[in-house]
């Protein structure tokens, strides 16, 4: 099996923000990772294999929930297919 490197990120919030999303850091944490993933993903930044590994979830389970919020995804052109398989 193949070892990743993981790297952590802090990030400083105001204890009114999280009081004002009613969630705790680590709820927080989980909601920037997946609209981080789903913007990179929608900028072409990121393949949907990536994010979804990213995420820890099935790529079936991510594209799903990309188009469920709006996402295009592939449109058949040979740019489409060549983002997805070069950010492999």
């Amino acid at each position: 099996m193949k070892t990743i490197m993981q790297s952590s990120i802090p990030i400083t919030c105001p204890r009114e923000i999280l009081l004002g999303l009613h969630m705790d850091a680590q709820q927080f944490a989980t909601l920037l990772k997946e609209q981080s993933a789903m913007t990179l993903f929608r900028e072409g930044r990121l393949s949907s294999g990536m994010a979804a590994n990213w995420l820890g979830v099935p790529r079936a389970h991510f594209l799903i929930k990309a188009m469920q919020e709006g996402a295009t995804l592939l449109e058949n052109t040979q740019e489409d297919f060549r983002r997805e398989t070069n950010l492999l």
